[in-house]
């Protein structure tokens, strides 16, 4: 008796898990919109949400360069860091860039190339600068203090209550009284100003602890609403890659300066894709030290800093997601981390991150799928034997256009064939040996100059008849955004993609 009840229970469990696979399944092929700039800022979508920022050109990551007004030569951390700061030479290059680590709109820590902060030597005790600190202390703090009508040309005073000189090319020190803004004053600088940030740490630590819960919470509410989701399920999409950062796992009281009130919107993500019987994947897009050093990924400075250290930090993440969200009926995946980039991250470890982080999802789930993102700049195939060992697993691969030279010379014809010959070879080679294929951000913008709309539609039917070919799906990048080509919900409404 015992060996036939022991039958029938390995034929009902085999049962479960064949209608549990062809439930998710019958959720595929996936055609998703990213909700990008939602739980997530991105600067570049919706860059007027950053204008009440006061020096707001001044925002945590943006690299600085200070040249000596009297001397014609750039502020420099010897050897990149590690030394002394001197005067070197009339053009600049890494070793004369320092980020900015923002405390308000006029104190910060200057991080050099080889990521230690620029202070005053013995701890604050002398006034000679150098680049020695691998964690900002009150001995690296200045104050930038800009001229009045001419915002570049900018005093240095150090944590000492004096001015940053230069006395000779190897002599910096903070002694001076900042006293006038005379080209031959050796405490003026010009201050030139290069590439910034533009994520949510920018946007938070910008505001301050005061007006950002309150800009965060506006732009929650009125971004994305109920009526979104309901466009969606009216116009040919049937699912939602939501990209989250870190944080929202110590939510309502997140470290600072994020705020707290994202975990209460990815809820309602969830109750609204149920109404419209949408599926949600869950997108970890931002970690706290970064994967990639985008924006996108809410670095504070552009440093790419994750590996074998953070692993576990991050699989509690995922922990605490596929917890909360496992019982969820729209949760079709979790996709462990966006966007890792190559060579920075270690294979290795993210493998052993991506095991791990699969292992936490099955914890609670055995029907939802578990994607990993392939390496910006790796090679495509790098992880296809390593997720056949896994069930219910999909590689995510980007798809853009754009970015990589070439594509800014291609024409219309020439970006149409592209899609059809290269995209089209690559989803094939890599879907041929195994895992399921996730586009999982595409867009339907080019450098293509002054292309019409037929041009753009012929564009976005070659895309979706390619990207239509991945065994998982699609999601374009993104469902809104102020640069209409890159939204979705513009490009429908306007008849530039069918679905």
């Amino acid at each position: 008796m015992a060996y036939y009840s022991t039958v029938l229970l390995l034929l009902y469990l085999s049962w479960v898990l064949s209608f549990s696979l062809v439930c998710s399944q019958n959720d595929l092929p996936v055609k998703a919109a990213s909700i990008g700039n939602w739980l997530l800022i991105e600067g570049w979508m919706k860059p007027s949400l950053f204008d009440g920022i006061p020096n707001k050109d001044l925002l945590d990551g943006t690299q600085v360069q200070f040249m000596s007004t009297q001397q014609k030569k750039y502020l420099s951390a010897e050897n990149g860091g590690g030394k002394n700061l001197i005067i070197n030479g009339s053009s600049a290059s890494s070793s004369e860039t320092f980020r900015l680590w923002r405390i308000n709109e006029t104190f910060f820590n200057l991080r050099v190339s080889n990521k230690q902060f620029v202070g005053l030597e013995n701890e604050g005790q002398g006034s000679k600068l150098v680049a020695v600190s691998t964690s900002p202390k009150s001995s690296e703090i200045f104050q930038i203090i800009r001229k009045e009508d001419d915002k570049n040309r900018v005093h240095l005073q150090a944590s000492n209550g004096q001015f940053l000189q230069v006395k000779s090319d190897a002599d910096i020190t903070a002694d001076g009284n900042g006293s006038s803004w005379d080209d031959d004053d050796p405490s003026v600088f010009t201050m030139i100003i290069g590439s910034g940030l533009q994520g949510e740490y920018q946007l938070t630590n910008g505001y301050g602890p005061d007006k950002a819960p309150q800009i965060m919470k506006d732009h929650w509410n009125t971004y994305i609403t109920e009526e979104d989701f309901n466009f969606m399920s009216q116009n040919g999409i049937n699912a939602v890659r939501i990209p989250i950062g870190w944080w929202i796992m110590y939510d309502p009281n997140p470290p600072k300066p994020f705020v707290g009130g994202s975990l209460e919107a990815l809820d309602n993500a969830f109750k609204w894709s149920e109404k419209y019987k949408l599926k949600v994947i869950v997108d970890l897009h931002g970690l706290r030290v970064s994967q990639n050093g985008f924006a996108h990924s809410a670095s504070r400075d552009g440093f790419q800093e994750w590996g074998s250290s953070d692993i576990q930090e991050t699989v509690d993440i995922i922990d605490f997601l596929a917890k909360r969200y496992a019982n969820q009926p729209s949760l079709l995946a979790i996709e462990l981390m966006n966007e890792p980039r190559s060579p920075g991250i270690n294979l290795v470890d993210l493998k052993k991150f991506y095991k791990d982080g699969y292992d936490a999802v099955r914890k609670y789930t055995k029907d939802a799928y578990v994607i990993f993102s392939n390496r910006l700049g790796g090679d495509l195939k790098e992880l296809i034997s390593f997720s056949n060992s896994f069930s219910l697993v999909v590689i995510d691969i980007h798809m853009y256009n754009l970015f990589w030279m070439g594509f800014d010379n291609m024409t219309v014809q020439q970006n149409i064939d592209y899609i059809y010959n290269n995209r089209g070879s690559d989803i094939k080679s890599v879907s041929d040996q195994g895992p399921l294929i996730f586009i999982g951000e595409w867009t339907s913008e080019w450098d293509v100059k002054n292309a019409s709309k037929e041009d753009y539609q012929k564009f976005a039917k070659a895309e979706l008849e390619v990207y239509g070919r991945a065994s998982f799906g699609w999601a374009y990048w993104a469902y809104k955004c102020d640069e209409i080509h890159w939204s979705l919900k513009w490009m429908i409404e306007n008849r530039f993609i069918m679905l």
